[in-house]
């Protein structure tokens, strides 16, 4: 049976989001995970930054209870998207990274990304591909597959048997049969050796709709404020109290399955000791650039895209200290924009350190050429461009390349 038309997704209401999910079952038909999509996306719009969103959403807003349960979580990603800090924000065991192939699958760019894929799996998550990983050419990226998939919508019975036999000669990975629309299908994908189905014929993609608590950005800023001075928990305990938006999306994100506790979370005190600085820093950043409330969508995403860029210019350059010091630099190098006021003023809101402060207002110190250099790519200015690549040593290869890869990987956000 062929796929039935396909409709458009249902347009979610202002503060909220659609999330799909699709069953994926094993072959007494139950249900071992979900593969989530986002559906308030337009189609063809699937992005780095539309990755980060819908793990945000899925994990902080929807409930997780809700979508997957206690089951495992497929999510499709793309390559830009696997550095980002949002998947520190997730307990790894229960997420499977489904890794698209390369547009030009060439050994070089393989083994350049397969890095990324060991150490997320050495993390704890699990690896999906598609079928396109048994070409030789992926070998790298095969042998860390937990899980290949194989669209029968493409692939005929001779195919699909021939590379299923491939695969379990060559991996360890569980099979999973996609597009399964009729009887005739699931067990004939039995038959060859297939452990694991989805498609239509168990189910159709079932909606939750999220609704979406914005925080205030003073309230946000105060917060972010207050991690980067170390402040005691108390402190930040009384700043979630006083916002809603604020104290909905941690209880939120803290107690998603996706988490991982065995127990709830009731009060912000615990729900801060258990996140940690670095990762509240990292959920109160994506909030503030997310945010709603009046910073037009191309200031956060040219935000995101400086951040990326700095964190990118420094790596191996500079300590560990300060390559998280170039991303606030970045990521901050707009916060005058964004709040309506001067860079002088805006940084006041702000404890950051030395370092970043003369940057963002002298563009001066250990990151000032860095930030400097990320503007000029923008900016199209060839002078600048040249000067600051030359001091810091960096080719304009090395520049370029970083700043695609940047704003790959923050296109979308707004």
């Amino acid at each position: 049976m062929p796929n039935p038309p396909a409709t458009a997704p249902a347009a979610p209401r202002e503060n909220s989001a659609i999330i799909a999910r699709q069953a994926i079952v094993n072959a007494d038909r139950a249900v071992v995970g979900y593969e989530l999509f986002d559906r308030s996306q337009g189609a063809g719009t699937h992005t780095a930054a539309t990755d980060v969103t819908l793990i945000f959403h899925a994990l902080s807003h929807a409930g997780t209870e809700d979508l997957i349960g206690r089951l495992q979580l497929f999510i499709n990603c793309t390559h830009n998207s696997l550095a980002g800090g949002h998947l520190d924000l997730i307990q790894p065991d229960k997420v499977v990274l489904e890794i698209p192939p390369l547009d030009l699958p060439e050994a070089e760019s393989i083994e350049d990304r397969t890095p990324v894929l060991s150490s997320l799996r050495e993390r704890g998550f699990q690896l999906a591909f598609s079928s396109t990983v048994l070409d030789p050419v992926y070998a790298p990226w095969l042998a860390m597959a937990d899980y290949v998939k194989f669209d029968l919508a493409a692939l005929s019975h001779t195919e699909l048997a021939s590379l299923a036999r491939y695969a379990q000669q060559h991996c360890d990975a569980e099979l999973v049969a996609e597009k399964v629309e009729t009887q005739q299908q699931f067990e004939a994908a039995q038959a060859i050796g297939f452990a694991l189905f989805q498609g239509y014929w168990f189910a159709r993609p079932a909606e939750v709709e999220t609704r979406l608590v914005s925080p205030s950005q003073v309230a946000t800023i105060e917060l972010v404020n207050l991690i980067r001075r170390q402040a005691s928990t108390i402190e930040i305990e009384e700043v979630l109290k006083r916002d809603a938006g604020l104290a909905f999306n941690l209880m939120r994100l803290i107690n998603s399955s996706g988490f991982g506790l065995q127990r709830e979370v009731t009060s912000f005190r615990h729900a801060v000791m258990i996140l940690g600085l670095k990762k509240l820093f990292r959920w109160a950043a994506l909030l503030l650039l997310a945010s709603k409330n009046g910073t037009p969508p191309a200031v956060s995403s040219l935000a995101v895209v400086r951040g990326r860029l700095m964190e990118l210019l420094v790596a191996d350059r500079l300590t560990p200290e300060q390559r998280d010091h170039a991303f606030v630099a970045g990521i901050f190098s707009l916060l005058d924009v964004m709040l309506g006021m001067p860079m002088d003023q805006a940084v006041k809101l702000l404890t950051l350190p030395d370092d970043v402060i003369d940057a963002l207002l002298h563009r001066t110190g250990p990151l000032g050429h860095f930030l400097q250099l990320t503007e000029a790519c923008e900016t199209g200015d060839d002078r600048t461009f040249t000067l600051a690549a030359d001091t810091l040593g960096l080719t304009s290869q090395e520049v370029n390349w970083a700043h695609l890869q940047a704003l790959a990987w923050s296109d979308g956000v707004d």
